[in-house]
């Protein structure tokens, strides 16, 4: 069973569950992810291709008055 999450450079990403044939199928889904603002990175096990993803915050929002 693949790691649920794995931290690069400090930080935490999750796998998305998927276990990848083929290193394409890996990369053409790794693409998608990017597209949608997710950063990813690809590990191979026993032959396999997996991903584990990361949102990117693109922006912040903050509720509430500001303190004084």
């Amino acid at each position: 069973m693949p790691d649920a999450s794995i931290k690069v450079e400090g930080k935490k990403f999750m796998w998305d569950g998927v276990v990848y044939e083929t290193e394409k199928e890996a990369q053409d889904t790794m693409q998608k992810y990017k597209d949608d603002n997710f950063e990813v990175e690809m590990k191979e096990e026993e032959g396999k291709h997996l991903l584990y993803t990361r949102r990117l915050v693109t922006e912040i929002v903050v509720e509430g008055e500001a303190p004084p």
